[in-house]
């Protein structure tokens, strides 16, 4: 994990709280300042040192010359008129731009984060890979999605998704690091159970995230059941076949205890017969799993389409052979709230 500028200041948002106490120590600080520094960070979310008013001046300019805070700059907030969803067009301070998405549930607000800046995966159906990949994100421009958009909104997240621009497992060990700081009890300390990561399926990045045992929602993006279909939606299946998908997600429950979420976008004449209902079906049987059924986002480069009522339609074909599915809520519908439109938008 790189986390250097060009002028080698450390990004210190980035930092676990050892890291800092040991740059703290290296400084010849004390080392308590590591943990005073940190909740400015994470808990005060001071955006310069200067706001950092229990540290002596000389502590200060130290840390300016050492390290710096990454920033980000809200270009576009959407606010829809549905419902409570709100949409945030971020500006990087390279001058790159990421999505954020702000939903409300019974259970609470819930924000869905981008990890990248595009995606390499080339899924045909989604509009994030479209404008092409630029780069990963950093743990700390993943964590400012959430500071960034409660500072905005005045509303407290409950929940995190990782189903925003990006594959968070293309960017594990800074989706890993952002994970840390997100449960770190001195920092936002929100319980990793309420943080769910979708994934395209890579494989061998699903048996190590099962190894570190996070406690984490895993949800796969499936959208079809026949590796002929699949490898037409995702290049990423002529890599890793269903199969082997499968077998790894098997794998992650027996590891983890933890109930896998898989993500069935409907497209009409694609995904959506009684045939496909029972491949699904079979592929999930035996394993502890939520289907979530998904009417296909419209955006104007693909020609596929669905509709809320087939995917109720397709829902209650599952729920008939026994599998525990349901349709995912639409949201901020107004105003484009799946990922990539937006980014895509304001860039042409």
């Amino acid at each position: 994990m790189n986390i250097l500028t060009d002028n080698a200041r450390l990004d210190i948002l980035s930092m676990s709280l050892e890291e800092l106490t040991d740059k703290m120590l290296g400084l010849g600080e004390k080392s308590f300042r590591a943990s005073q520094i940190y909740e400015w960070l994470h808990q005060k979310r001071v955006r310069e040192f200067s706001e950092m008013t229990n540290l002596s001046l000389a502590l200060r300019n130290k840390l300016s010359n050492e390290f710096y805070i990454e920033k980000l700059s809200c270009v576009r907030n959407l606010k829809s008129s549905l419902d409570e969803t709100e949409k945030f067009l971020f500006e990087l301070s390279d001058g790159n731009h990421i999505e954020t998405v702000l939903m409300s549930y019974e259970h609470g607000d819930s924000l869905c984060v981008s990890t990248q800046v595009g995606c390499k995966m080339g899924c045909r159906f989604c509009a994030s890979t479209i404008a092409g990949f630029k780069r990963s994100l950093k743990p700390s421009e993943i964590l400012l999605q959430l500071y960034e958009a409660e500072r905005i909104s005045g509303r407290k997240v409950s929940s995190i998704v990782l189903m925003g621009i990006g594959e968070p497992l293309d960017n594990f060990d800074n989706v890993v690091r952002f994970l840390e700081l997100l449960s770190s009890e001195k920092g936002t300390n929100m319980s990793l159970r309420h943080v769910s990561l979708s994934t395209c399926g890579l494989v061998d990045k699903i048996y190590e995230l099962a190894e570190l045992n996070l406690g984490l929602t895993l949800s796969i993006s499936l959208h079809a059941t026949t590796d002929e279909k699949r490898s037409a939606l995702m290049p990423v299946n002529k890599r890793y076949n269903i199969s082997e998908l499968m077998k790894a997600c098997r794998d992650y429950f027996a590891t983890t205890g933890r109930r896998i979420s898989f993500e069935y976008s409907l497209i009409d004449g694609t995904n959506d017969t009684m045939e496909d209902a029972k491949a699904l079906a079979k592929l999930v049987s035996g394993m502890p799993s939520h289907i979530n059924v998904i009417p296909i986002n419209k955006i104007k480069e693909r020609d596929y389409h669905s509709s809320r009522t087939a995917a109720e339609g397709f829902c209650k074909k599952l729920q008939g052979l026994g599998v525990n599915a349901t349709v995912r809520r639409t949201l901020g519908a107004d105003i484009d709230a799946a990922c990539g439109q937006l980014r895509r938008e304001y860039e042409i």
